[in-house]
């Protein structure tokens, strides 16, 4: 990989140099890590600056694409990680429904995006919008990591507010909450389950 000099990282050999070293070890941790990870994780990890592993990270981005690799560089849940390329995603998907067995029930995914579109919010507000009781399935969602509580509510008994996690953003393919897409309706229809079910479920380009 050829790396091209960028204003910011300094000039002549010295910087190249400094890249051409950092970049497989960049590389090496993107191919293990089991999520995304940030500029300044990379950085605090490889003890170089962060220009330094921006350039190797767009670098890397480049020679992925150009090369046509059945992988590339995501930006999503606010780091970087290795996906599949959209292109396979037929053959991973057969894969993962094969090796995969613990999906999520329809009440399950409604609860989920619920959560997503109007975090935070507590258990009676959702119960409120579906119209039955949705504790277990809360709970089973922080269970499987989707969504979290972590503040309380300054009303009448302080309820624990919930939203989603990081590990939701990773299963979606998403930089942040506001790449969500938008619903006309707040309680999701049926298309709407089945496309939050899929994305959760399936390794694809955003």
């Amino acid at each position: 990989m050829q790396v091209q000099e960028e204003q910011g990282l300094g000039c002549g050999n010295t910087a190249r140099s400094l890249v051409d070293k950092v970049l497989p070890q960049v590389e090496a941790l993107l191919v293990v890590a089991p999520e995304p990870l940030s500029i300044v994780e990379m950085s605090r990890l490889l003890e170089v600056d962060a220009n330094v592993v921006v350039e190797s990270v767009s670098t890397l981005k480049t020679f992925y694409d150009e090369t046509h690799r059945a992988f590339y560089l995501a930006e999503i849940g606010g780091g970087h990680q290795i996906r599949t390329r959209a292109t396979f995603e037929s053959v991973v998907k057969r894969y993962i429904n094969s090796s995969y067995k613990d999906r999520l029930s329809k009440a399950a995914l409604e609860v989920l995006a619920i959560v997503a579109y109007r975090q935070p919010i507590s258990r009676s507000e959702i119960t409120q919008i579906r119209g039955i009781n949705s504790d277990a399935t809360v709970r089973l969602l922080i269970e499987k990591g989707y969504i979290e509580a972590k503040e309380r509510s300054d009303g009448p008994g302080q309820a624990w507010l919930y939203r989603t996690t990081r590990l939701f953003l990773e299963r979606l393919g998403l930089f942040s909450l506001a790449d969500l897409p938008r619903l006309d309706e707040f309680v999701p229809d049926a298309k709407a389950v089945e496309d939050l079910e899929e994305a959760l479920f399936s390794d694809r380009e955003s």
